[in-house]
């Protein structure tokens, strides 16, 4: 049968930011865009494919612990249209916290370069997301079965269902690829199954895990004056000023005028209301950041005109009409600011698999990784609501974790895994210094050859998306180096291998 184009995603890579709800909001929006996107690849390239094939196998629960016999089906896809079974490649694209569907194998980077090599295009849900999910799992008992080691696992059980199937031998080496979480799946994966993975492509790769995640926001205020993307000092100090008026009247006792301007679904009762209040709209601007041009009429470009545009009226009016636009744009009539309702939302456990995963990653990061992108600093030009307190306390509200404990957590991933120096190989790190995210991946080479890149002007994962026509040069450069260095590996196995 061939391939018919339909609206698809592919987009494991949206890490999430702090508990407002617009976040969610936000990263909804980018999936429709990227969805668009790919469509639209698809309809211009397809070629006769034939459609990949989806399929579901029996994984364990717990690798760690084999008197526990239960498993769970994970779902996976295939498309072999491109393959060359006696020396091609395996490519292999690691799943994250959302969905994986069809076009995870069939359009985007690690698809174009499949082409060129000849490889064998794979790509496995990660455990506990999409449908890779039993019923019961998103309880408080059986969600401990989430996380990055058990996702490890997890792909080496895989390596060799898929082995078996295709009949594979050590002539079709797998080169993992992921973006964001399952960027730093990839590199791990090389890490710590060098016997299984030949090569790892990470990008937006956050390896190093940390509690207190401050660097976040100093990228957006570096973003949002960098004019490279459209940023002056001007706009930074326009939204600095904005969020600071902001944080003024929620010190008073007063906030219905906040409730009315920024059109509050409800009154914000008490600091916990309020908090969310300043993460819904510290979310904006940092989801502009981190996606910018990911969808396209929103940009840093954009935010900086509007807050830079005196005859809109006072910085806060300027806020107001930001605001306004984001709403407008994904049809919101009001913003729900109330903690009681996210704090229900976290604790449904209830399984959606096209649903956002929130309950899903909150505990991971809970668990292993913190992230909390707070804003206590002086420098920080959001609103100082977005404390660390108020992140860690969801930990014990919703799971019943002590919040002592994550920077335990954090240690610990950091201790496994080697943080930004994994002491690996044939590893590429890629990230676009735009994006908050990069300052936790590698940023320099390590060796000969686990090598880095940063890509001046870009985003999140921008180099994982198909090729478009106004690519900037260092993305179009940096897809180059890519493909040359994995090339110049397999090459090399290959002259060895005779």
């Amino acid at each position: 049968m061939l391939l018919v184009p339909m609206v698809v995603l592919f987009l494991p890579w949206l890490q999430s930011a702090l508990g407002g709800r617009n976040m969610w909001l936000i990263k909804q929006q980018v999936l429709q865009s990227q969805e668009q996107r790919i469509l639209k690849h698809l309809l211009k390239n397809s070629n006769g494919m034939t459609e990949p094939k989806e399929g579901l196998f029996p994984q364990p629960l717990d690798h760690f612990n084999r008197r526990n016999n239960g498993t769970f089906k994970q779902r996976y896809w295939v498309n072999a249209n491109l393959w060359e079974p006696r020396l091609g490649p395996v490519f292999l694209f690691i799943g994250g916290e959302q969905v994986l569907l069809s076009s995870s194998v069939l359009a985007g980077e690690h698809v174009d370069l499949a082409q060129k090599y000849r490889a064998l295009l794979v790509s496995l849900e990660h455990r506990y997301y999409g449908k890779s999910i039993n019923p019961d799992g998103l309880t408080n008992q059986n969600i401990q079965f989430l996380s990055s080691q058990q996702a490890l696992a997890d792909l080496a059980t895989f390596h060799e269902f898929i082995g078996q199937q295709y009949n594979l031998t050590r002539n079709n080496r797998w080169v993992c690829f992921g973006g964001s979480y399952p960027g730093s799946l990839s590199a791990w994966f090389r890490l710590k199954f060098p016997h299984l993975a030949f090569a790892a492509v990470a990008s937006s790769a956050p390896v190093r895990a940390q509690l207190d995640f401050t660097g976040f926001n100093k990228v957006v205020s570096h973003s949002l004056s960098n004019p490279v993307v459209g940023g002056s000092m001007k706009c930074r100090s326009a939204v600095a000023s904005a969020f600071s008026q902001l944080d003024r009247i929620m010190a008073g006792s007063n906030t219905s005028q906040l409730e009315v301007d920024f059109k509050s679904c409800q009154k914000l009762n008490g600091s916990d209301d309020r908090a969310e209040f300043a993460c819904n709209l510290a979310s904006i601007v940092m989801g502009t950041v981190q996606y910018n041009k990911v969808v396209l009429s929103r940009n840093i470009a954009n935010l900086c005109q509007i807050m830079t545009n005196q005859s809109l009226g006072s910085v806060y009016q300027r806020l107001m009409v930001l605001n306004k636009d984001y709403m407008d744009s994904i049809e919101l009539q009001c913003v729900d600011n109330s903690h009681q309702n996210i704090l229900a939302n976290l604790r449904s456990t209830e399984v959606k698999p096209y649903a956002m995963a929130d309950r899903q990653w909150y505990y991971q990061m809970c668990t292993e990784f913190g992230y909390y992108q707070t804003c206590e600093d002086k420098g920080c030009p959001l609103s100082h609501w977005l404390t660390l307190r108020f992140e860690l306390d969801i930990c014990a509200e919703v799971f019943g974790i002590d919040p002592g404990s994550v920077q335990d957590a954090v240690d610990f991933t950091n201790s496994y895994y080697g943080a930004d120096h994994p002491a690996s190989s044939r590893i590429i790190f890629v990230n676009g210094d735009i994006d908050p995210w990069h300052v936790l991946s590698v940023l320099k080479n390590q060796s000969c050859s686990e090598v880095a890149l940063v890509i001046n002007g870009t985003a999140h994962c921008a180099n994982m998306n198909p090729v478009e026509q106004d690519d900037p040069p260092s993305l179009r450069q940096a897809r180059q180096k890519i493909d040359y260095q994995i090339g110049a590996w397999l090459a090399e196995e290959h002259l060895s291998s005779w």
